[in-house]
């Protein structure tokens, strides 16, 4: 009896491990579970007054006024770390890396219903950023004091702090913000452009405008803004100008630019750097495999020598991460994870694997192979690297803890972050002062009474050692930079060979008119199938003190197959004349000319209206 009863125990115990180990596997590659996750952090980090939408329920408004005492404003965009200065460099790097996963891994994303939400996190950053370039030459690249912000423990909704805001000009430049920030325009451009077209434009001439800026007024942004030194020292501004118009070649097409990156190939180093890093400073890896993709689909041309130079060095990184690059490989910690700095490692190897991702699926189009030093490797290799990152950050190490908060079983519950440490504003409606914030909430061991979803911290040393501690800041605060290459990698993964679910998808609404405003419901391409469609362009542009305008033209299109009438549009958020349409009499209405009263089918109608920033949402009321 005790030896059949010992027999059912063993195989009691020996199910219950196999269960946990079967779940604990499915729990690392849920690739598409941990990406819905990572959009959360984005929301926490929101500055800015928040829509009624936003899933982060204990975050309120804040930064209202960031701006004001200079006279510009500057609401919106996102916080960057623990803290709540908007440093502009790492936001921009940010959301590059965003944009570059709408557009490589738009597939995936729309295949998982999270292209709106990509495309949202994007357009927060870039509404913020168009406010912040107001005129060719003028840049506002940062708002708040490190300095004092990090001597205060506070809430956002809560700020003391200065909110002071620095600007780059003709007279104070900074080639490597402006480059980035150029990058962070001609991304997002790309992103946009089967969605919303007009707005794409507009990022397109601000992308154009900011790195005509940074590449002839020439200069260390760190140099014009001091106050960022202590925490975003840049080391050189020639891969942000490589990097700039490398996006805006991708982005136009236009040879001047990938003439650019041949010309100045050699003097800004970027068939010179070989690198083992990639990151909000060092963009050359990112450089090399961008101009990699142009060669490897047969569009180098004259410059295909030069060309072959940028993917000697794409190889170089993409071997030293696979440690098959003659010895010169990066360093890994004993469980595998990619190690390059003792201060917030992790946003350098989930920014490496996401490269390598991109990198692989550029070589798998081409059916080419990576030559390393050490013998030639199938892209395979490069995604399956990536892959051990990943899955490293979501548990797969020696702590059997995900570096994501909030994902799987056991994550980091004491993160350095202000606002999930303090009770929420909804919750403890008293204000929290400078000093308080530290006695009673920074350095108490009791987990974060908010959960801030989808953050990445900074991650265990270099021997897979990690400390869950508040104050342990190297370690437990995440960053924008870190979290935003996750998107395109986790998008990656999720699908094909590797699995992986997705655990609550949002529903993209389909409209009969593609319309869009500031704060977007839903990000839809124009229906062929809709009775009413609309085609939004920008036919002109001009700059009239300090501010930008835009001649709007839309054309409205009868896409049915008999004729309309009586059609009556609304008009949202219109601030300049409009021309082709007559006020009905009610608010935001308007209906066609008295001579265009029928519309009949596949005939179209057009309208035009001028304004500054961004464009007006048209949408249909109602027709016969």
């Amino acid at each position: 009896m005790s030896k059949f009863g010992g027999s059912l125990l063993g195989v009691s115990l020996l199910l219950t491990v196999l269960l946990a180990a079967a779940t604990t596997a499915a729990e690392y590659y849920n690739y598409g579970s941990a990406l819905d996750k990572t959009f959360l952090f984005f929301e926490a980090q929101r500055s800015g007054k928040l829509p009624a939408t936003l899933r982060v329920k204990w975050r309120g408004h804040s930064g209202l006024k960031d701006g004001l005492a200079q006279g510009v404003s500057l609401e919106g965009g996102y916080y960057d770390a623990g803290d709540h200065v908007k440093f502009g460099l790492p936001m921009a790097f940010s959301v590059t890396m965003l944009s570059w996963a709408a557009v490589d891994n738009r597939k995936e994303l729309s295949g998982l219903n999270q292209m709106q939400q990509t495309l949202w996190s994007i357009r927060w950053v870039t509404d913020y950023f168009i406010k912040a370039h107001p005129q060719p030459n003028v840049l506002w690249g940062q708002v708040g004091d490190g300095q004092s912000d990090h001597y205060c423990w506070q809430r956002a909704e809560d700020m003391t702090t200065s909110r002071t805001a620095y600007k780059l000009d003709q007279y104070h430049p900074g080639s490597d913000l402006a480059g980035e920030t150029a990058a962070a325009f001609a991304a997002p451009s790309l992103a946009f452009k089967p969605y919303n077209s007009s707005y794409s434009t507009i990022l397109l001439s601000h992308a154009k405008e900011l790195f005509s800026f940074a590449d002839k007024y020439r200069g260390l942004y760190t140099d014009s803004i001091p106050n960022a030194k202590a925490f975003y020292m840049s080391s050189g501004y020639s891969d942000e100008l490589l990097w700039a118009v490398a996006w805006l070649h991708r982005a136009t097409g236009d040879q001047y630019y990938l003439k650019y990156t041949i010309d100045n190939a050699g003097y800004m180093g970027g068939t010179g750097w070989g690198m083992k890093e990639f990151s909000w400073d060092n963009k050359y890896a990112g450089v090399q495999v961008l101009l990699s993709k142009v060669l490897l689909e047969g569009k180098g041309g004259p410059y295909t020598s030069t060309l072959k130079q940028y993917q000697m060095k794409a190889d170089y990184f993409a071997c030293a991460c696979l440690k098959k690059n003659g010895g010169y490989n990066i360093q890994t910690t004993p469980g595998g994870l990619m190690y390059v700095r003792e201060w917030n490692n992790l946003q350098y190897s989930s920014a490496a694997a996401f490269l390598l991702a991109v990198y692989s699926d550029h070589l798998s189009a081409a059916n080419a192979k990576l030559n390393c030093p050490d013998g030639s490797v199938q892209p395979q290799a490069l995604l399956d690297f990536a892959r051990s990152q990943a899955d490293y950050i979501l548990g797969k190490n020696r702590q059997g803890m995900s570096y994501l908060v909030g994902y799987g079983p056991k994550y980091p519950i004491r993160v350095h972050h202000r606002g999930a440490s303090v009770p929420s504003i909804f919750v403890q409606r008293s204000s929290v002062s400078c000093v308080q914030g530290f006695d009673s909430w920074y350095r108490r061991s009791q987990a974060d009474p908010n959960v801030i979803y989808g953050a990445l911290v900074g991650g265990p040393d270099q021997n897979d050692n990690y400390s869950d501690d508040r104050t342990n800041y190297e370690q437990s605060e995440p960053t924008l930079s870190g979290t935003a290459p996750l998107v395109g990698l986790f998008a990656k993964l999720s699908v094909g060979s590797y699995g992986g679910g997705y655990s609550k998808p949002y529903q993209t609404t389909k409209q009969q008119a593609t319309s869009y405003k500031a704060t977007p419901t839903t990000y839809t391409p124009k229906q062929s199938g809709a009775p009413i469609e609309f085609l939004h362009s920008i036919t002109a542009n001009w700059m009239a003190g300090n501010t930008r305008y835009y001649r709007h033209k839309v054309i409205i299109k009868n896409s049915s197959q008999k004729q309309i009438s009586d059609l009556k549009l609304k008009i949202e958020d219109l601030s300049g004349p409009i021309w082709g349409l007559i006020p009905t009499g009610q608010k935001n209405t308007y209906q066609l000319p008295r001579w265009q009263k029928i519309l009949r089918a596949e005939q179209t109608h057009d309208f035009v209206y001028v304004q500054g920033g961004p464009q007006a949402k048209v949408s249909v009321l109602s027709y016969y």
